[in-house]
C-alpha cells in the first residue's frame, strides 16, 4: 500500500485538484441550464446549450490529438484551463450587467468546447504518462469516483448557492476551483515526455491520417469505438429529454435528487470497480453493463411517475458505468501505443461524441414536436408524458444496440 501511494503521488495531486475544479465548472453548468430552461421553457433551446459544447468535437477533434502528441502536454492543459476561465468570467459581467442571453451562452459553450477538444486527449494521455500500467484499472475506478462524487455534489451544493446567494456566487465558486487547479499544476505537476521510437517529424495531416490507419489495422478497437457512438447517441437523447420530463412532472428539487442518484449509483460502482480483481474478459464485461442499464433505467422513466421510481431507474441504470468505463479505458491504453494515444483518442472522440450534439438536438427537437404534441391527443395525458413515451423507445432501441454490437466478430475477438 505504502508502494502504491508513492508510485502514485503526483496521480493523486492531479487527480484530487483537477476533480475539485470540476465540481466548480459542473455547479456552473447546473445553474445554467436552470437559468435557461425558466427563461425558455424548451427543451430544445436547453438542450442546444449541450449541441455547442460538443459540436467542436466533431468538426476539429480528429485533428486535435495530432496537436496534443506534438505539444507539451502540461502546456496544452494550463493554456486550455485558462481560456475556459476567461469565458466564465465573461458570463459574470453578462449577468453583472443584466446583459447575459441565451445565444451568449451558446457562442461561450462553443468556444470552451473547442478548447476541450484539444485539452481533452492530451490530458488523457498525461494520465498515462504518470501512472504505470498496473494501476491502470484502480485509478480508472478513482477517477470514476470522484467524477461521481462532482454528480452527487453538484446539485446540492449548486442549488444552495441559487438559493441563498444566486447564480454569481456559483461562478465565483469555480473560478476559485480553477485557481486551485491551475497553480497545482503549474507548479507541483512534471508530466514525463514521450520517448518516440519514430523520429520520422510528421505534419499535422500526417499524424491524422497515420492515426485512421491503426485504427483500420486494430478493429476491433474502432467497433468499440462505434458501439460506444451508438450508446453515446442515445443516452444524449435521454440527457435532452430528463430535465424537462422532470421539470414537468415535479420540479427543480425533484431533477437534483434524480441527478444525485446517478451520482450515488456511479460513486458505488467506482468503489466496486476500485478493488475488484480484474475481469479475465473485458469486453464481456462492458457490454454486460450496456445491455443492464439499457434495459432498465430508460423503462422506469418511461412508466414512473414519482422521484422514487425515477431514483430507482437512475441506480439501476448508472451503476453499473463506471465498471465499463474502466474496463474499456484499460483496453484502450494497453492496446494503444503512448506516442499514438493523443491521435487515436482524438479520433476516438470524433466517432463517440459526434452522436451526442445529434442526439441533444433530436432529443429534443422530437420532445417539443413529435411525442409532446402527439400525447396530447389523448384524454388524460400531462405535459411530461411525451417524454415518458420517448424513454419507452430509446429504451428498445438501446436494447437492440447492446445486442447487435454485442455479437460483432471484431469486437468479440477483444478480451
Amino acid at each position: 500500500m505504502k508502494n502504491f501511494f508513492y508510485d502514485l503521488k503526483s496521480f493523486f495531486i492531479l487527480w484530487i485538484t483537477q476533480s475539485f475544479s470540476a465540481l466548480g465548472s459542473a455547479m456552473t453548468n447546473f445553474a445554467l441550464v436552470i437559468w435557461i430552461y425558466q427563461q425558455s421553457g424548451s427543451a430544445l433551446t436547453t438542450a442546444m446549450l449541450a449541441v455547442c459544447s460538443y459540436a467542436p468535437y466533431v468538426i476539429m477533434s480528429i485533428f486535435a490529438g495530432a496537436v496534443s502528441d506534438k505539444w507539451n502536454k502540461k502546456i496544452i492543459m494550463l493554456v486550455c484551463d485558462s481560456f475556459s476561465a476567461v469565458c466564465t468570467v465573461a458570463v459574470m459581467i453578462l449577468l453583472k450587467n443584466n446583459c447575459l442571453q441565451v445565444w451568449h451562452l451558446y457562442v461561450i459553450n462553443s468556444l470552451n468546447g473547442l478548447m476541450n477538444t484539444i485539452q481533452q486527449p492530451a490530458s488523457d494521455v498525461a494520465l498515462t504518462l504518470l501512472v504505470s500500467e498496473k494501476y491502470y484499472q484502480k485509478t480508472s475506478g478513482m477517477r470514476s469516483f470522484s467524477n461521481s462524487l462532482v454528480t452527487v455534489l453538484t446539485p446540492a451544493f449548486a442549488s444552495a448557492l441559487l438559493a441563498f446567494a444566486g447564480i454569481k456566487a456559483v461562478i465565483i465558486f469555480d473560478l476559485a476551483t480553477f485557481t486551485t487547479a491551475f497553480v497545482v499544476l503549474l507548479f507541483f505537476i512534471e508530466i514525463p515526455e514521450i520517448k518516440k521510437e519514430n523520429k520520422e517529424v510528421e505534419n499535422i495531416l500526417q499524424s491524422v491520417r497515420n492515426g485512421i490507419l491503426w485504427l483500420n489495422e486494430n478493429k476491433g478497437i474502432l467497433w468499440l469505438m462505434l458501439f460506444l457512438s451508438a450508446i453515446n447517441f442515445i443516452a444524449s437523447i435521454y440527457e435532452s429529454a430528463l430535465p424537462a420530463m422532470i421539470l414537468s412532472k415535479s420540479d427543480e428539487t425533484a431533477l437534483g435528487i434524480v441527478n444525485s442518484c446517478v451520482g450515488i449509483a456511479t460513486l458505488i460502482g467506482s468503489i466496486i470497480v476500485t478493488f475488484i480483481p480484474e475481469p479475465k474478459n473485458r469486453v464481456k464485461v462492458i457490454c454486460s453493463c450496456l445491455f443492464f442499464s439499457m434495459s432498465t433505467e430508460n423503462f422506469m422513466l418511461a412508466f414512473g411517475e414519482n422521484p422514487v421510481v425515477w431514483c430507482i431507474g437512475a441506480l439501476c441504470g448508472w451503476i453499473f458505468i463506471p465498471l465499463m468505463n474502466a474496463n474499456m479505458d484499460v483496453i484502450f491504453r494497453t492496446h494503444i501505443p503512448a506516442d499514438m494515444q493523443g491521435r487515436i483518442y482524438s479520433v476516438r472522440n470524433t466517432l463517440q461524441f459526434f452522436t451526442i450534439p445529434l442526439g441533444y438536438f433530436l432529443g429534443g427537437f422530437l420532445l417539443d414536436n413529435v411525442f409532446e404534441p402527439f400525447v396530447s391527443g389523448f384524454s388524460g395525458t400531462e405535459k411530461g408524458d411525451g417524454a415518458s413515451l420517448l424513454f419507452f423507445v430509446i429504451g428498445i432501441v438501446g436494447v437492440v444496440v447492446c445486442f447487435v454490437f454485442s455479437r460483432n466478430r471484431h469486437i468479440r475477438k477483444m478480451k
